[in-house]
């Protein structure tokens, strides 16, 4: 079994930036993709962003360009989510996923993921 956990949530003043990180652990898994999902209460589970395997390639929800910056795997964190440019909108639990499965368009869907972290909460206050 794959864990994903998630650390750099806080609260925030809107303007302010916050960086997010995903750790894996338990057997080796090689993901096809990563990515940052978001749930604001009330809301359905959205995408953020997203990253290939050779973090090469990232993609971003409209809602997140320009602000936010996803990275990929190095010694510790296997995903990573800049954000910058904070607003009170962006007030969400933020999930890590990853896909181990091979995948021809991108992956934006909750369902086109295996694994998730169990969040960890952005609050930016206005």
């Amino acid at each position: 079994q794959v864990q994903l956990v998630e650390s750099g949530g806080g609260l925030v003043q809107a303007g302010g930036s916050l960086r997010l990180s995903c750790a894996a652990s338990g057997r080796t898994f090689s993901s096809y993709a990563m990515a940052w999902f978001r749930q604001a209460p009330g809301k359905e589970r959205e995408f953020v962003a997203g990253i290939n395997r050779s973090g090469s390639t990232t993609w971003y929800a409209d809602s997140a360009k320009g602000r936010f910056t996803m990275s990929g795997e190095n010694a510790k964190t296997v995903a990573a989510l800049q954000m910058n440019s904070l607003k009170p909108e962006d007030t969400a639990v933020y999930y890590c996923a990853a896909r181990g499965r091979f995948w021809y368009v991108r992956p934006v869907s909750r369902e086109d993921y295996d694994y998730w972290g169990q969040g960890t909460q952005v609050t930016v206050s206005s």
